[in-house]
Order: C-alpha cells, then sequence, then structure tokens
C-alpha cells in the first residue's frame, strides 16, 4: 500500500506510523514489513512514499496461543510432587488418605497440577526441583518408605544431607530383610514406567532357602501359584551350580512385575523359606562395585540400559 505525501508537506516517519495505527484500528489490519521511505519525481513535484504491507490478519494477543494446564490424575501429581511412587498414591487413595480441594479423591479422580492436594493430611508441594535417579545398595535392616512414622531405619537415611532434602521415593521397594539393588527417584513418571507391568524390566535376584532346593518344583514356580489373594510365579529360575557346602540351596529368581514380598510369598507357597534375598540387577543395572549402603546418581544413559531387555 503506498501513501503519496507531495511536497512541501513531507511527512515524517512518526506520522507516517500514526496514520497506518488508524488503518488498522479501522480495518483490522496489521503491519507485516518493515516501514520505510521511496522518493520519486512525477512531473516537477518531488513526492514521499511510505510503503507498508498491510494484511488482513487481525492483531492477536499473545496470551491467546498460550494452552491452558490440563487436568492430570490425582496419582500422577502426586507422584510428580515427589510425595511417592505413582502406585503407593493409588494405594493412598483408595484408603481415603487424599483430599483435593477439600474433597475426598476417588480413584481415576482429576485435577489441575495446582489444585490443594492433601496427602494423610500434609499440602503438597508443587516447587519444582531437579529430577534426579540414583541406585542404591540397599542393606538388610532397613525399609523403603519415607512416610512411616514408625520406622526405625529408613533408607534415606543413608543419603547425604544434600540428597535428603529432596523428595525422593523408592521406584520398585525390597522388604526389610532383604538386600541389593534399590532405585530412588523424583521423577513420578519414570517411577511409573519402571513399574508398569508392559514395559517387564528384567529383575534378578539371588536366594538362599532353608533347605536343598529340588529341581523337580521349577515348573511350578514357573506355572506360578495362587497365594494370599495373589498369583505369583516366576519368568525364570536358575539353581546355582554346584560348588560345595550350600550351594544346593541358592537359586536365582528372575521377575518381570514386583508384587509384595513376591519371592518370599512364591517359595513359602511350595513348603521353602527364603533366608535371603538379594536383587543383584534391574534391566541393564548390575550390582557392581556399590557398597552397602552406598549410592550410584544414574546419568540419561544409565536410565536408558534400565529398560535394556
Amino acid at each position: 500500500m503506498l501513501l503519496p505525501i507531495p511536497r512541501p508537506a513531507p511527512v515524517t516517519r512518526a506520522i507516517f506510523l500514526s496514520v497506518v495505527s488508524v488503518i488498522q484500528k479501522v480495518s483490522s489490519l496489521s503491519i507485516r514489513d518493515k516501514v520505510f521511505p521511496i522518493i520519486s519525481t512525477r512531473g516537477k513535484h518531488e513526492c514521499y512514499f511510505y510503503r507498508a504491507i498491510l494484511t488482513a490478519e487481525p492483531e492477536v494477543d499473545s496470551s491467546a496461543g498460550m494452552s491452558k494446564p490440563e487436568e492430570q490424575r490425582i496419582q500422577k501429581i502426586i507422584a510428580n510432587a515427589g510425595i511417592c511412587s505413582r502406585r503407593e498414591a493409588e494405594r493412598h487413595i483408595e484408603d481415603g488418605n487424599v483430599r483435593v480441594n477439600g474433597k475426598r479423591a476417588e480413584l481415576g479422580d482429576k485435577a489441575l497440577p495446582d489444585a490443594a492436594i492433601f496427602v494423610n493430611n500434609k499440602p503438597i508441594l508443587h516447587k519444582q526441583e531437579r529430577s534426579i535417579t540414583l541406585v542404591m545398595n540397599k542393606p538388610k535392616g532397613y525399609v523403603c518408605t519415607n512416610s512411616d512414622p514408625f520406622a526405625e531405619k529408613t533408607v534415606f537415611q543413608l543419603l547425604q544431607p544434600d540428597l535428603q532434602r529432596l523428595r525422593l521415593f523408592c521406584a520398585g521397594r525390597l522388604d526389610k530383610d532383604s538386600e541389593g539393588l534399590l532405585i530412588i527417584t523424583n521423577d513420578g513418571d519414570l517411577a511409573n514406567k519402571i513399574a508398569h507391568p508392559s514395559t517387564e524390566i528384567t529383575k534378578r535376584y539371588r536366594v538362599v532357602l532353608n533347605k536343598d532346593f529340588k529341581k523337580a518344583d521349577i515348573p511350578k514356580l514357573l506355572a506360578g501359584v495362587e497365594f494370599e489373594g495373589d498369583f505369583l510365579k516366576a519368568e525364570k529360575v536358575i539353581p546355582a551350580p554346584d560348588l560345595g557346602e550350600g550351594s544346593a540351596r541358592r537359586v536365582e529368581v528372575h521377575l518381570h512385575h514386583g508384587k509384595k514380598r513376591e519371592i518370599r510369598r512364591l517359595f513359602e507357597a511350595h513348603r521353602y523359606f527364603v533366608k535371603k534375598l538379594v536383587r543383584v540387577q534391574i534391566g541393564g543395572i548390575i550390582l557392581k562395585n556399590i557398597p552397602k549402603g552406598g549410592i550410584k546418581i544414574l546419568g540419561k544413559k544409565d536410565i536408558e540400559r534400565l529398560f535394556t531387555k
């Protein structure tokens, strides 16, 4: 669009922009290119032309394109806040220990991430903190909860002070009497991915029994059994090689899932008692060069190895 302005009334850039502003208000046009002067001669008269490309696109409020926060499942919000894993959050909801905006939450409910959510009468904090994932060589005698006021020793007490200040939780637990690899994180999505059955992360355990293991029981352990209201089964069972006294009582067990005390209860269902249980591998992460009670911070490549089958 060209606006001719004959001399002796030259138009300054400021005046021109004012004119364009009026045109915009009237026609809902917007400037798309830079405004610049062009000098040309028509006969004896010099004219100033100011060129601006005006389009029929109305000005858009910059905030209009911003996406509004979407509602999320309550258990995901709780896990992302670092309170506990998503599975444990679901148990809190089922037990009636979660309130959202003053109302008791039900499993399946959704809320905005900034909603007033209370777990066990304590508000969750929406403060963003750096994502961190680590593995620990858990010693015997420590519990994996950070919400049990009656627990004498928790794995979180073994962490250095700067890590204790983070809202960490265990992604897949070991019971008090078990040892070995334990994943601790504040990444709720990662914890859910690790725990989800569809991921099928292999976990290897070394087990010591109270009596010699009969190889004839291997098909029974692989087939599974209903016990105490759960279906329990192993993915693989490997007896230890005969290397002397006590080797007949040692066995390696592989799981893809991890119900509460599953290996212990699985052997109990077949008249064995587990005297010692050590988790030595999760996915592609192997228990190696980590002392009892020690940790290793996982980098991006390490986390990817967790999902190696």
